[in-house]
């Protein structure tokens, strides 16, 4: 039996939040953005409806909205089952997206206002929403520059080629470059999945997206060992940093799923964690460390609360500087096409996704097979893990020395 709920994105919040449409059907789950906001204040969880009030007087309206939305997932559902179609999560948000946009609405829709819509509905997380915003604001000052229109037909080989020049001459990174790249093809095929885009030229082999191997440090045991070692009794901001750091480069989680780290996820006498990932969905279970043991027993089975990325960056760099994380590292990258290298001491480039880079090089140099540290990181290929290992030419010939071919 299909059903439908309506919930808030954030119910505690003081601002407005989201709110989101849930349909449960053959044991599955759609989440879908309304795009409505509200204040929680004028919500009413148990109709789950706007609250009949003149504090919002626009509740009848915004609740027409919601019953719109309730009726068009209703129709798909219903038009996929008597059309002999299994009803999925994909083809359902197809249908979904094209019933609740009609047909002049579709032939009206611009790339830009599409972009716009796409980042108000999707239940994608803030990160996410963030990188669109950005790729958003590429294509809108480089359309301002060349005086030229853009829209879904525009997006061809010659804009690629023009789009990634102009970016290069701003000195925008490899990287950089590439994620606007990868944002706007996500663009297209939303817009090409619902109807709205008929230009296919974005899936051209030649309109790639082009990364490089970014430089990117690891903590060694050793290093750990001194970070983790580190008096910081006077100073409890930093300690609870060091600690939640520690806790990620041994459990290899991401600092989104720390947080959501609770005594209920230590299973079997505490010598593994538990847990379902924020980002993939995915469940991990990982042996516990001595130190992730001692700082859970430190705190009584509660983990040191998660601040903000910012703040647990610039924290955690302070940390590495008083433990002495001084070496020097020298950083490649390429921007406006030329190849540019910078020295740095070590401290000076850790940032909470260290910690998850850590854990993985630290099993790889371990001699811990890949697909075994695979299943705790969620990485899909191992060319993805690859990514996240950091050897030098020193270490990479050290991990060799003791194979039977050198022997």
């Amino acid at each position: 039996m299909a059903s439908t709920t309506f919930v808030l994105k954030e119910p505690t919040s003081k601002d407005e939040t989201l709110v989101y449409m849930l349909f449960r059907f053959n044991n599955k789950r759609l989440k879908f953005s309304t795009g409505e906001k509200i204040l929680p204040k004028f919500w009413n969880p148990e109709k789950q409806r706007a609250k009949e009030t003149k504090q919002f007087p626009d509740y009848l309206e915004f609740n027409t909205r919601l019953d719109n939305c309730e009726s068009a997932i209703k129709t798909v559902h219903r038009r996929l089952v008597n059309d002999k179609i299994l009803p999925t999560v994909a083809n359902l948000k197809e249908e979904l997206l094209k019933e609740l946009l009609d047909e002049e609405e579709q032939e009206g829709m611009t790339l830009f206002k599409f972009i716009e819509e796409l980042i108000k509905t999707t239940s994608k997380r803030p990160n996410t929403i963030k990188n669109y915003k950005q790729a958003q604001a590429r294509l809108t000052e480089y359309r301002t520059a060349r005086k030229r229109k853009l829209d879904f037909e525009d997006i061809n080989l010659d804009f690629y080629y023009d789009f990634t020049k102009y970016l290069q001459d701003k000195k925008y990174s490899v990287n950089s470059i590439a994620g606007f790249i990868r944002n706007i093809k996500v663009f297209m095929n939303e817009a090409t999945d619902r109807g709205i885009n008929k230009n296919l030229e974005y899936l051209n082999k030649r309109f790639k997206v082009v990364e490089e191997h970014a430089d990117a440090v690891y903590l060694t045991q050793d290093e750990l060992k001194k970070i983790y070692e580190l008096d910081l009794s006077n100073n409890e901001r930093l300690d609870r940093v060091r600690d939640l750091f520690i806790v990620g480069c041994y459990t290899g989680l991401r600092f989104s799923d720390l947080e959501y780290v609770t005594q209920e996820n230590f299973i079997k006498d505490n010598t593994q964690i538990r847990l379902k990932t924020q980002k993939t969905g995915g469940v991990v279970v990982i042996p516990v460390h001595k130190f992730v043991k001692q700082i859970y027993d430190k705190y009584f089975g509660v983990l040191p609360t998660s601040i903000s990325n910012q703040k647990m960056n610039d924290y955690i760099k302070e940390v590495a500087e008083l433990a002495k994380i001084e070496d020097k590292v020298l950083i490649s990258i390429t921007k406006g096409g030329k190849r540019e290298q910078s020295s740095h001491l070590k401290h000076e480039l850790i940032s909470t996704h260290t910690a998850r880079r850590s854990f993985a090089t630290n099993l790889y140099l371990a001699d811990v097979p890949a697909i075994t540290i695979m299943k705790i990181t969620g990485h899909k290929t191992e060319k993805a893990f690859m990514k996240y290992i950091r050897l030098s030419q020193e270490e990479n010939a050290d991990k060799l020395i003791n194979h039977p071919f050198f022997n």
